[in-house]
């Protein structure tokens, strides 16, 4: 019974080193291609939460640095938030609009990666969700298991934008 319970924790601990690996798998280059949200008004033009990713880092205290942009009267902007970790293994918080506090749900690292996010904002919060592919889109297949999760997460499917037919500023990443 011992070398059963030993035999579980091991495969635990190798469990938890993985999802740490994967975590270090997010930095680099993203695009933005799906966004939805419970509160349509933050992920349409001019809402506040309509952002383009440009790249995520992982810097040297676990923190995750985040360039994107926002089109502000009609220019792209460009933003970088640092979003610190917490105490639960793959969560970060940052404020942005409000507290926010996020999680990656799936990633395939050379492909994509789906955040999902929940805002405080003075108790008039909103849930998000983000996915992001290392090229300008995604294959139909991921775009489908976004559509499902944020189902599960309860944001019907009116309420996801498809923002790889609009401005992501994508002529403003890299420039200085």
């Amino acid at each position: 019974m011992k070398m059963l319970w030993l035999c579980v924790a091991l495969v635990l601990i190798g469990a938890q080193k993985e999802a740490a690996a994967d975590v270090s798998e997010v930095s680099g280059y993203w695009y933005s291609v799906l966004l939805a949200s419970d509160h349509r008004d933050k992920i349409e033009e001019n809402g506040s939460m309509r952002v383009f990713v440009e790249r995520i880092d992982i810097l040297e205290d676990s923190s995750l640095s985040v360039k994107f942009h926002t089109i502000d009267n009609g220019q792209c902007a460009a933003h970088e938030l640092v979003c610190d970790p917490t105490e639960e293994e793959g969560v970060y918080t940052v404020e942005y609009n409000g507290h926010n506090v996020f999680r990656i749900l799936d990633m395939v690292s050379d492909e994509y990666v789906i955040f999902y996010l929940k805002n405080g904002d003075n108790g008039e919060g909103f849930h998000l969700m983000e996915l992001y592919g290392r090229g300008p889109d995604v294959r139909s297949e991921i775009r489908e298991k976004f559509v499902q999760l944020c189902q599960e997460y309860g944001i019907v499917k009116e309420n996801i934008l498809d923002l790889t037919k609009t401005d992501r500023c994508l002529q403003a990443r890299d420039q200085a």
